[in-house]
């Protein structure tokens, strides 16, 4: 578990655990995403037809949806595992354990107030809305603990599943009045999983 580093300088700036994610999605998931979202703009006239039944581009779009409904699962996990870390690291902080701090006093510095260099790193990843991925993410871990079944979700629900979970993720933040941090208290890296597992494999050799 990484420990908080006290910068000593004019302001002290803590460094919290770093921010690991694993990938988005598989290969499988991006052909399925691709597909969906070919489907998508076909039913909106922003395509040619493709021949398909509207039936078929339904069935097309809902498989998308729900791709990108277990994605926002799986990133969201990984999220939530980093603020229980901020959570566990402050409380051993003798400056910052009189504030008791929760994890929803860290979603600012996901959503809100991200570290230059963390930005940075997201968009070489392609990722520009992070924002949006974000509280989304968050969003549905406020509802499932587990991926739910494809059979298990109304199709109405996929095809308008982000409104929703924008709302939740709103609703949740709103009704929980926390102790705040600021973004000029602290900081934080952010890795690939592999990426951090390389790095801690050439720390273990040298």
């Amino acid at each position: 578990m990484p420990v908080i580093t006290e910068i000593q300088n004019s302001s002290a700036m803590f460094t919290l655990p770093p921010l690991i994610l694993h990938p988005f999605s598989s290969t499988e998931d991006s052909s399925v995403l691709t597909e969906s979202s070919r489907a998508s703009l076909v039913m909106q006239g922003l395509l040619p037809d493709s021949g398909q039944s509207s039936e078929d581009l339904d069935r097309t779009l809902l498989r998308g949806r729900y791709a990108e409904l277990r994605m926002l699962f799986y990133v969201g996990k990984d999220l939530t595992r980093w603020l229980e870390q901020c959570v566990e690291v402050t409380r051993v902080s003798q400056e910052l354990s009189p504030r008791s701090l929760t994890q929803e006093s860290f979603v600012a510095l996901l959503v809100q107030s991200v570290p230059p260099a963390v930005r940075r790193k997201l968009e070489t990843w392609g990722v520009l809305d992070f924002t949006a991925l974000f509280r989304r993410a968050l969003g549905v871990h406020i509802v499932f603990s587990e991926p739910p079944p494809l059979e298990c979700l109304n199709p109405d629900f996929l095809r308008r599943y982000h409104r929703y979970i924008d709302q939740w993720f709103d609703q949740s933040i709103q009704q929980r009045p926390v102790p705040h941090c600021n973004d000029d208290e602290f900081t934080y890296d952010l890795y690939a999983s592999g990426e951090y597992t390389q790095m801690l494999e050439q720390n273990w050799n040298s």
